[in-house]
């Protein structure tokens, strides 16, 4: 009986050395794939040859007269005779921080009206669908994700004490379980997503105080 195990058991020894190899040796032989994932996954070498296309080439030029989304430069301008390049110079408008590295307390752009109606439509678009559209955390998501990814309430207190660079950096970079939006907004946009936070944050905890006078008899005040 003992006898029987033995082999057994240097054979099974044979069988595992044949078929994964020593540990650490090299080999030019194709390796044995258990869990290929996608690793071996069909796809198009750069610079390869595609039957499909007329030129047989893999690499496609993208079409004329468009911009990659997401991308914060206006080409046509950056290359034209009059371009500033005073926003792409200026660190603290496109970081969120100072020049000691702290985060800036304030907007590094003028605040407008058109500035505010560019934060509403790019936080409709980006940010309600987590953080619903009066930035109380309850968006769409909630519905579907577990608890503990619950989206942030934008209108606590944590929040509102939150600097604008902060708040910058997060949208930029992201934070937890939220990805970050540099590669699909621009950072006059970002900064415009803040203004508009901020404005959310206010409404949300607004006095009657809050209110110009001239309109507080039409709400009955």
């Amino acid at each position: 009986m003992n006898r029987i195990i033995t082999v057994v058991y240097i054979f099974l020894i044979i069988l595992v050395v044949s078929v994964l190899g020593f540990r650490g040796s090299k080999s030019r032989k194709e390796p044995l794939y258990l869990f290929p994932d996608m690793d071996r996954q069909a796809r198009y070498e750069p610079q390869g040859e595609n039957p499909f296309f007329e030129d047989k080439m893999d690499d496609r030029l993208p079409p004329q007269n468009t911009i990659a989304r997401g991308n914060a430069l206006d080409r046509a301008g950056v290359f034209s005779s009059g371009f500033d390049a005073t926003e792409l110079t200026d660190v603290a408008f496109n970081t969120g921080r100072d020049e000691a590295g702290e985060f800036l307390k304030e907007l590094p752009i003028e605040v407008n009206h058109e500035l505010m109606e560019l934060g509403r439509e790019r936080y409709d678009i980006f940010c309600a669908v987590c953080h619903d559209e009066t930035g109380d955390g309850n968006g769409a998501v909630k519905n579907f994700a577990p608890p503990t990814l619950s989206s942030a309430n934008l209108l606590t207190q944590l929040y509102i004490d939150q600097s604008e660079g902060e708040i910058y950096n997060t949208i930029s970079y992201g934070k937890n379980t939220m990805m970050g939006y540099a590669d699909k907004l621009s950072p006059k946009e970002r900064w415009a997503v803040v203004l508009y936070v901020r404005a959310l944050q206010r409404a949300a905890n607004a006095t009657a105080d809050d209110i110009p006078e001239a309109k507080r008899g039409e709400l009955g005040l």
